[in-house]
């Protein structure tokens, strides 16, 4: 009995130690900024969550060697990331799970209030497109009959041609699902990610569609994203707005 429960267990102890990387209120904040997908230095992200660089350092050391970001250096200039997808929906998943909490405080100023609103408006979810932006765009591809949800999320033929049609073009040599459903810790409601969320978001921001807001991971739709969604898609201006 006690080897069958030892067998059981044998993987709390790693668990217990992702689950103490997270629970830091400092890493927490570095880990949900880094999910706009770009790689920040040090500095910012020790400015970010209003610590001193030196505290954050030790910080970003733990989280390195945990598995949970990786590290870049280009000079004198230290950059972390995110490791990766897996490490993104993690953070994303665990934050849709907090949401409700979250929301429940009052914004305590007004540019606070304001970024919340954009960050809800639109935003990258590591490499795809979240928010109010993100479920039009998924509710969008579905309604035409180029995504299915029934049993998890699912190109269609006509949406693996819509990509090409768009030229957007769709890696297919990895092991990334091409389509994923990710809840989207505002909206409540699974968004497009995998393979084809990337491309997209890739496309709409070197297409000039979106836009960054600031540095962080807000954006919005441009005039031109207008145009091209709604011909593309048939989505209202109002509905990216």
């Amino acid at each position: 009995m006690l080897g069958s429960m030892t067998s059981k267990d044998a993987g709390a102890p790693g668990l217990a130690r992702l689950a103490g990387l997270i629970a830091d209120e400092t890493r927490a904040a570095c880990l949900l900024a880094l999910l706009d997908g770009r790689a920040w230095t040090a500095g910012e992200l020790a400015r970010h969550a209003g610590v001193a660089p030196s505290t954050l350092s030790e910080h970003l050391g733990k989280l390195v060697a945990g598995g949970l970001l990786a590290e870049e250096r280009q000079g004198r200039h230290r950059y972390v990331r995110l490791a990766g997808a897996r490490v993104a929906q993690l953070v994303e998943d665990l934050a849709a799970q907090v949401a409700p909490e979250a929301g429940a405080r009052r914004p305590r100023t007004l540019r606070e209030s304001s970024a919340g609103s954009a960050l809800a408006r639109g935003r990258t979810c590591y490499d795809h497109l979240a928010g109010r932006l993100g479920i039009a765009l998924t509710d969008a591809f579905t309604a035409r009959g180029l995504l299915v949800q029934d049993t998890g999320f699912a190109l269609t033929e006509a949406g693996l041609a819509w990509f090409g049609s768009a030229g957007i073009r769709l890696d297919r040599t990895g092991r990334r699902p091409l389509a994923r459903a990710c809840l989207d810790w505002t909206e409540r409601r699974p968004h497009l990610a995998g393979v084809a969320g990337a491309a997209l978001c890739r496309h709409a921001l070197d297409a000039g569609w979106c836009v960054r807001i600031g540095s962080g991971r807000a954006v919005k739709v441009t005039e031109a994203g207008e145009q091209a969604l709604s011909g593309l898609l048939g989505i209202g201006a109002a509905a990216l707005r």
